[in-house]
């Protein structure tokens, strides 16, 4: 007999309220997140508000001043460096170690792609290309790189939205792009050895670097 799932508590719908807010570029980097002012918008006590916020600088989305007010991360390019270092250092390992069971099944990126092909808006597209590599993570077989990678997935949506907007205001042209770029990679893991597939996805990660000078540098 199958049970429902509890709810999500006040706290849990706060925080992804504002975790869509964030990522969709809504709430700017650098904007004031007053517990008043959002308990008031979303029609919850200070309590929830207070737990979100608590969770989102958790995640990486916000970080709190010296005097505990609480703001929207706005990432530094030497952020973008760090994440950009852990991402090269993470993924062509574990592309490496799913190649095997990705080669003998890779339907979960193959959907992963038709579905982005049909994302109508940029978050969207965002989720779903974060969503790909983590289908590469979790194939792995290493349960402490994919946790490594969860730890870093907030802040890697948060900076992949913002180059999403940035490098492409059109959907379409940033959604080709990325399942371009995706089917490529899907290919690779269907035909070439898991250390093609290795230096595909090192190569891949790259490009990620080249975006950077599009960003604004003010956060």
């Amino acid at each position: 007999m199958s049970t429902l799932p509890p709810p999500p508590s006040r706290s849990d719908s706060a925080a992804l309220r504002l975790r869509e807010e964030i990522l969709s570029g809504t709430a700017e980097p650098g904007s004031l997140l007053a517990e008043s002012a959002v308990a008031q918008r979303l029609g919850v006590s200070r309590v929830p508000v207070r737990e979100a916020l608590f969770a989102l600088e958790r995640e990486g989305l916000i970080e709190f001043s010296d005097t505990g007010r609480a703001y929207v991360k706005a990432l530094s390019p030497h952020d973008f460096e760090e994440l950009y270092v852990l991402r090269l250092a993470l993924e062509p390992v574990a592309a490496r170690l799913a190649a095997p069971s990705l080669r003998v099944d890779a339907s979960a990126m193959e959907q992963n792609i038709e579905a982005t092909s049909e994302a109508s808006s940029l978050i969207k597209v965002t989720h779903l290309d974060l969503d790909f590599h983590e289908i590469i993570l979790a194939a792995c077989g290493n349960a402490r790189l994919l946790k490594l990678w969860h730890t870093l997935r907030s802040e890697l949506e948060l900076w992949l939205g913002r180059l999403h907007r940035s490098k492409q205001i059109q959907t379409r042209g940033t959604r080709e792009e990325t399942v371009s770029s995706h089917r490529d990679l899907l290919n690779c893991f269907r035909t070439e050895s898991p250390a093609v597939c290795e230096r595909k996805m090192r190569e891949h990660v790259l490009s990620w670097r080249e975006w950077l000078p599009m960003l604004p540098q003010n956060g």
